[in-house]
C-alpha cells in the first residue's frame, strides 16, 4: 500500500543513473518511508530524457511524471542536465495547450548522497498528484468545437495590405525574371510559382530553361512555402523565390546546416498577403470549401486591396477579408535574406500581437475544453501526414518517428490518442525551429488548426529564451544550447 492515504496512482519517474538513482537507493538503504506509487525508469543522464518520454507517459495514462538528475554543475557528463533543464522547462509550459495540468509533471535534482532529500521529493510530488487525482484521458473528454459568434470581426492586419498597381507589379516581376534568367546557367533550377489548374490556384514551378521563367507569377495565390523543397537539392546549386515568411524558413535551414549557403540563391519580392483559398471559394458560393466547376473563376486579378474575380460568379473581394490568417499577424513582409529582392513593401509592419488568433482561442479555453477541442479535432484527422510533408523543417520524412517501428512510438490505430501523439511529436520536434509559415495548417485537407500547437510552443520558447526562429542566420536555436545561469528558469523547490 502507498504511504499516502487513498488509492495508488501511476507515477513514472525518470532517474539519472549517477545521482538520483543512487539517491533513491540511499533512501532505501536508510529505510526511509516512501510512497509506492512511483515506477522508476533508470536513464544514463537527465539529458537523455526526451520530452516525448514524458508526453508518451502522460497521454498513455500516467497520473504524474517526475524527472530527477544531478545538480547543475555536477553532471557526470558535464552539461547534460543543462540541456535537460531547457527542454523540460519548455515542455512544462507546453502541457496546458493539451489540457494537461503542468503540476502533473515536475523535474528536480537529487545527488546520490541525498537519501533524505529524495524521500522528501518523491513524497511531496506524489502527495500533489494524489490531490489532483487520476489524470483525465482525452478519449473521455466531451468534444468541444467552439464556433465564432455571428458578429465577430476579423482581426485587422498589422499593416494595410495592398498590392501595387498592375503595371508596377508587372515591371517588378519582369525585373525579377531577368535576374533569374541571368542566374539560371549557374543553377540546376530555380523554384517559383506558376498558374495552377484554374484561376484560383498557383502551383510550384521548377525553372530549368529560360522559357520556363516566363511562367513565373507573383501575387496573392503564391501560398506555398517553397523552402520545403530545398533539402531535396542537397549538394546541388538551386535558386528559390521567397516571400518574407518563406525567407525565415530558408534562414532556419541555413542555421541547421540542412542546406549550404554557397549552393542556394534566394530571389524575392515583398509580399502583400496571400489568400485563404477556402475563404475565396466560400465568398464565391462554395460553402464547403471544395472545388466546384460552377464557382471556379475564369480569372483573378489584384490591384491595391481589391481582388477582382470574373467568371460564373464575378465579384470584387477585399483582400483583408480573404487573406490567410498568418498574414494578419505577419511582421516580415519583405525577405530577411535575399541575393535579389525587387520592390518594397507598401507599408511597414507594426509590432506583432501578443498572440495570433488561433492561440487566443486556445488561451480562452479551460483545460477541460482544450481536451475536448483536441479530441474533436483528432476525430476528424485522416492521418495523411500532409502537415508533415508540407513543413519545410520536417527533413527526416524517410525516417519519421511517427511511422517508425523501431522505436515504436505510435501505432497505425486510428484512435484519438495515436493521432494526437503524432501532432505532439511534430510540435516538439519544431520547438525553437518553427517559423510559423502555416504550411501544416494550409495543407490539412480537413482544416485542423494544428498551427496553434506550434504557436503555443513558439510562445513558450520566446518567453523563456527571447528567441524567434528564422530571424538570424548566425543565431543558435535555444534547445541546441544552454546557459549555466538561466534568466527565466527558476529552480524548482521539490
Amino acid at each position: 500500500m502507498p504511504v499516502l492515504k487513498g488509492k495508488e496512482l501511476r507515477v513514472v519517474g525518470f532517474l539519472c543513473n549517477w545521482c538520483s538513482y543512487g539517491g533513491a537507493d540511499t533512501a532505501g538503504v536508510g529505510r526511509f518511508s516512501q510512497p509506492t506509487d512511483l515506477r522508476i525508469v533508470r536513464v544514463p543522464c537527465s539529458g537523455r530524457v526526451d520530452p516525448l518520454f514524458i508526453i508518451k507517459a502522460l497521454i498513455s495514462g500516467a497520473d504524474g511524471v517526475l524527472v530527477s538528475g544531478c545538480h547543475p554543475r555536477d553532471c557526470h557528463y558535464s552539461h547534460g542536465n543543462f540541456y535537460a533543464r531547457r527542454r523540460l522547462e519548455t515542455l512544462k509550459s507546453f502541457l496546458p495547450a493539451l489540457g494537461i495540468d503542468p503540476e502533473r509533471f515536475q523535474y528536480t535534482w537529487v545527488s546520490a548522497s541525498e537519501g533524505q532529500r529524495w524521500k522528501n521529493v518523491v513524497s511531496t510530488f506524489v502527495e500533489k498528484v494524489h490531490q489532483l487525482g487520476h489524470a483525465p484521458h482525452i478519449e473521455d473528454a466531451v468534444p468541444y468545437l467552439p464556433l465564432a459568434a455571428a458578429g465577430d470581426a476579423l482581426r485587422a492586419p498589422l499593416r494595410p495590405l495592398a498590392y501595387p498597381p498592375a503595371g508596377s507589379l508587372a515591371q517588378s516581376l519582369e525585373r525579377l525574371r531577368e535576374r533569374i534568367r541571368a542566374a539560371l546557367p549557374e543553377l540546376d533550377c530555380v523554384i517559383g510559382w506558376q498558374q495552377g489548374y484554374d484561376a484560383l490556384h498557383a502551383t510550384p514551378l521548377f525553372m530549368r530553361k529560360p522559357e520556363d521563367v516566363d511562367k513565373l507569377t507573383w501575387g496573392p495565390l503564391n501560398v506555398h512555402n517553397l523552402a520545403t523543397y530545398l533539402p531535396q537539392f542537397k549538394n546541388r546549386k538551386v535558386g528559390v523565390v521567397v516571400k518574407g515568411c518563406d525567407s525565415r524558413s530558408v534562414i532556419e535551414l541555413l542555421q541547421e546546416k540542412l542546406i549550404e549557403p554557397d549552393n542556394v540563391r534566394v530571389f524575392g519580392m515583398p509580399c502583400e498577403g496571400v489568400v485563404d483559398v477556402a475563404q475565396v471559394q466560400k465568398a464565391l458560393g462554395a460553402d464547403d470549401g471544395g472545388d466546384h466547376a460552377g464557382t471556379a473563376p475564369a480569372s483573378l486579378s489584384v490591384e491595391g486591396d481589391v481582388l477582382t474575380v470574373t467568371g460564373a460568379t464575378p465579384a470584387q473581394l477585399k483582400l483583408a477579408d480573404v487573406v490567410a490568417e498568418k498574414c494578419r499577424t505577419c511582421d516580415t513582409p519583405s525577405p530577411l535574406l535575399g541575393d535579389v529582392v525587387e520592390g518594397v513593401a507598401s507599408a511597414p509592419a507594426g509590432a506583432p500581437p501578443a498572440a495570433p488568433p488561433g492561440l487566443e482561442a486556445l488561451d480562452a479555453m479551460t483545460p477541460e475544453q482544450r481536451r475536448g477541442f483536441w479530441r474533436a479535432q483528432m476525430e476528424r484527422c485522416l492521418r495523411c501526414y500532409a502537415c508533415r510533408n508540407a513543413c519545410p523543417m520536417c527533413v527526416c520524412r524517410d525516417q519519421c518517428i511517427g511511422e517508425s517501428r523501431d522505436p515504436h512510438w505510435t501505432t497505425q490505430e486510428g484512435n484519438v490518442r495515436e493521432k494526437l501523439q503524432f501532432q505532439i511529436i511534430h510540435a516538439l520536434h519544431l520547438a525553437g525551429r518553427c517559423t510559423e509559415c502555416g504550411e501544416c495548417q494550409r495543407a490539412c485537407p480537413v482544416n485542423i488548426p494544428v498551427l496553434a500547437l506550434k504557436q503555443w510552443m513558439n510562445r513558450s520558447v520566446r518567453d523563456l529564451f527571447d528567441y524567434r526562429a528564422g530571424m538570424d542566420v548566425e543565431a543558435v536555436p535555444p534547445l541546441l544550447s544552454f546557459a549555466v545561469e538561466e534568466k527565466n528558469i527558476k529552480e524548482h523547490g521539490l
